[in-house]
C-alpha cells in the first residue's frame, strides 16, 4: 500500500496531464504586454491588418453575394465583367428637353370655368386708393362707422372723416342701413379692410366745382369769416379761400368787411397745393365783360404802349391790342400807329374771363394791307361800316363753339 504501483503513477500523471489540457485554452487567449504594445502603439501596423482584413473578406462578399442571386432570382440583372462606367445612371430630368409636356385633359380635374372667375371677383381687391365707392353703413362705433363696399371686408370710416366741420348728433346724421357714396383714401390692410371718407369725397367734388366755375368766368357771392395781415378769409363750398388787400376795391379799412358777403371772382384755384385766391376787382371786370360780344365794335382810350402792343382802357376793363393785330402792313414802330391817350376803335376778337383778358384786333377793318398806317383817319371813320362786313366771320366762329 505505501508503495505507488506504475499503475497508479500512471493515472495521476494522466489526471494532472487532463488538468494541464483544460487550463490550456486559457493561457492562449492571454495577451501579453509585449504583444499588447505590438499591436495597440503601432498605429501603422493595425491599419495595414484592418486593411488586409477588409481587403480580403470584401470580395468574397460580394461575389458570394452575386451568387446567391443568381440562384435565388434568374432573372437578375448579370453585374459580372461589368465597369461602373458601363452601368445606366438614373435618368436626370433636368438634362432632359425643356419642351418636355405632360399633357391633361380637363376631365381629371374636374376644371369649371365659371366657378374660377366667380373665385377671382371675389378675391379681387375693391377700392384703390381715390376711388369712388356707394356703400351702406353697417355698424357705428365710437370712433367711427362701417360701411359695406361689396368686397371681402367692410370699409372702416374714421368719425372725423364723416363730413366737414364738427358733427354733433353723430348716430342720428349717420344711421344703419343709410347709403352714402365715400372715396377710399387707404387701401385694404390685411384683413382686406379699406380706409374711407366722406369728407375726402366733398372736397374733391368742391374743387371740381370751383375750377369749372373759374373757367367758365363765373362770379360768387362769399361770406367774409375772418382776416389777417394779408388779407381776408372765407368759405367756398367747405374751401378756405383767401382775398388778397391788393385785390379789394378799397383794402384800407378790410377789417371792416367781416360776416359781410362780397361778389368775387377766381383769381387762382390749384386743388394740389390747396390754394384758392378771389378778387373783387376782377369780379367788377367780369361785370363789365359780361355785355361784351367777340365781333363787337368798340371805342377806348390807349393807356399805354408796350413792346407787344397797346394796352386800350374800355370803361373800367382793360383791353390788349397785340402788334400781331394791328396791321396787315409791315410796322416799323409801334408809336408810328397810336400813341398814349388817343381815342381809337377796334374789333372784339377774345374774351377770357378766367384771365380776365380782352384780346382787341384794328387789321380786320382794313381794305388793303397796311391801310392803317396809310391812313389812319379813313379806317377809324369808317369803321363802323367796315365792322359789319367782319360779322360773318364772328358768326362762323360761334357756330363752331
Amino acid at each position: 500500500m505505501k508503495g505507488v504501483s506504475n499503475k497508479d503513477a500512471q493515472n495521476k500523471g494522466k489526471i494532472k496531464g487532463s488538468q494541464k489540457e483544460v487550463k490550456k485554452p486559457l493561457q492562449v487567449l492571454h495577451i501579453s504586454k509585449k504583444e499588447k504594445e505590438e499591436i495597440f502603439n503601432d498605429n501603422e501596423t493595425l491599419i495595414k491588418e484592418d486593411e488586409t482584413e477588409i481587403k480580403a473578406i470584401k470580395p468574397l462578399i460580394i461575389e458570394d453575394s452575386i451568387k446567391k442571386g443568381k440562384e435565388n432570382n434568374p432573372n437578375s440583372i448579370n453585374l459580372e465583367n461589368k465597369s461602373f462606367q458601363e452601368l445606366e445612371k438614373p435618368t436626370n430630368y433636368e438634362e432632359e428637353d425643356q419642351d418636355f409636356v405632360i399633357e391633361r385633359k380637363v376631365d381629371e380635374f374636374d376644371f369649371d370655368e365659371s366657378a374660377f372667375l366667380e373665385a377671382l371677383n371675389e378675391n379681387e381687391p375693391i377700392g384703390a386708393t381715390g376711388e369712388t365707392i356707394k356703400g351702406k353703413i353697417i355698424a357705428l362705433e365710437s370712433d367711427g362707422l362701417y360701411i359695406d363696399i361689396g368686397g371681402k371686408a367692410p370699409g372702416f370710416m374714421p368719425k372725423k372723416e364723416c363730413a366737414l366741420g364738427v358733427i354733433t348728433n353723430f348716430k342720428e346724421k349717420f344711421s344703419v342701413g343709410l347709403e352714402m357714396e365715400v372715396l377710399v383714401i387707404k387701401e385694404q390692410n390685411a384683413d382686406g379692410m379699406v380706409t374711407v371718407s366722406a369728407r375726402a369725397l366733398i372736397l374733391r367734388q368742391s374743387w371740381e366745382k370751383v375750377a369749372k366755375s373759374a373757367k367758365n368766368g363765373e362770379l360768387i357771392q362769399v361770406l367774409i369769416n375772418g382776416f389777417n395781415r394779408g388779407g381776408l378769409t372765407c368759405d367756398v363750398d367747405g374751401l378756405r379761400g383767401f382775398i388778397p388787400r391788393s385785390q379789394l376795391e378799397d383794402g384800407k379799412d378790410y377789417q371792416s368787411f367781416v360776416s359781410k358777403h362780397l361778389k368775387v371772382a377766381f383769381l387762382e384755384v390749384n386743388p394740389e397745393s390747396r390754394k384758392l385766391v378771389l378778387s373783387e376787382k376782377k369780379a367788377l371786370l367780369v361785370s363789365k365783360f359780361a355785355n361784351l360780344k367777340l365781333g363787337q365794335l368798340i371805342e377806348g382810350e390807349v393807356l399805354a404802349v408796350k413792346p407787344y402792343g397797346f394796352f386800350v382802357d374800355l370803361g373800367g376793363a382793360s383791353g390788349l391790342l397785340h402788334q400781331s393785330s394791328i396791321t396787315k402792313g409791315s410796322i416799323r414802330t409801334l408809336r408810328e400807329i397810336f400813341i398814349e391817350g388817343e381815342i381809337i376803335k377796334a374789333l372784339i376778337i377774345e374774351i377770357d374771363l378766367e384771365r380776365g383778358r380782352i384780346g382787341l384786333n384794328t387789321a380786320l377793318l382794313e381794305n388793303s394791307p397796311g391801310e392803317l398806317i396809310v391812313d389812319k383817319s379813313k379806317v377809324m371813320t369808317e369803321a363802323s361800316e367796315r365792322a359789319q362786313k367782319t360779322k360773318s366771320l364772328f358768326d362762323k366762329k360761334d357756330q363752331e363753339k
